[in-house]
């Protein structure tokens, strides 16, 4: 668990003392999952199972025994992330509030991501299905990835999109989250500008009939 400390301390500024490290919650659900995952492994899987769920209980956080979890991982803040059965994370990898590493609902066998070294994953985001992450990758706040991620690479959006890779941006795409494409205002400003076209229609129209009277 020393790595993990260490973690939190590289990566967290609000980390001021070993005693407030103690108290995150994120810290508390890694160190049990270690037991569970142990007792997974011997195949005790119902006492396994007992224990992620009180852990869930009262950290928030629900991490299913049979996920594998390297070293130097970091949950920051923590509430509401889940972590599927057949996951696998690497080392030093960030999750923060709301993550889901999840399934889609319809495989069998390996059902849940892989992450990568040296991944963040940002608040809300949700990762879904037998996926690669991979290493260094970013995903942005509220990001919903069911593809392959390349290392190297920032992903935002929903569905996820690749807008940055090894330093450069793809697609000419923003990254600040004010500047990224809202698909919603997109149809509602083509709906406004087909209006304002049956709109012109309608008036030369009114035009030509006062005209004739």
């Amino acid at each position: 668990m020393f790595e993990n400390v260490k973690a939190i301390f590289e990566r967290d500024p609000a980390a001021r003392s070993i005693w407030e490290v103690l108290l995150y919650p994120g810290l508390h659900a890694l160190f049990w999952h270690r037991i569970s995952h142990f007792l997974h492994g011997h195949k005790f899987y119902f006492l396994a199972r007992v224990i992620s769920q009180i852990v869930r209980f009262f950290t928030g956080i629900e991490i299913h025994p049979g996920a594998k979890i390297g070293k130097g991982f970091f949950i920051d803040h923590g509430m509401g992330v889940v972590i599927g059965e057949t996951t696998k994370i690497g080392d030093n990898v960030t999750l923060f509030q709301e993550v889901t590493l999840g399934g889609t609902g319809r495989e069998k066998g390996k059902r849940h991501p892989t992450v990568g070294n040296n991944v963040t994953i940002a608040a809300g985001a949700k990762v879904l299905g037998n996926i690669k992450i991979g290493d260094n990758a970013v995903i942005g706040a509220g990001s919903v990835v069911i593809r392959d991620v390349p290392p190297d690479s920032t992903v935002v959006g929903v569905p996820g999109r690749v807008v940055k890779h090894r330093g450069k941006r793809v697609l000419g795409i923003a990254l600040e989250h004010g500047d990224l494409p809202d698909p919603i205002l997109e149809k509602l400003e083509d709906f406004r500008r087909e209006l304002d076209e049956v709109e012109k229609v309608v008036n030369t129209w009114k035009k030509e009939e006062v005209k004739k009277g």
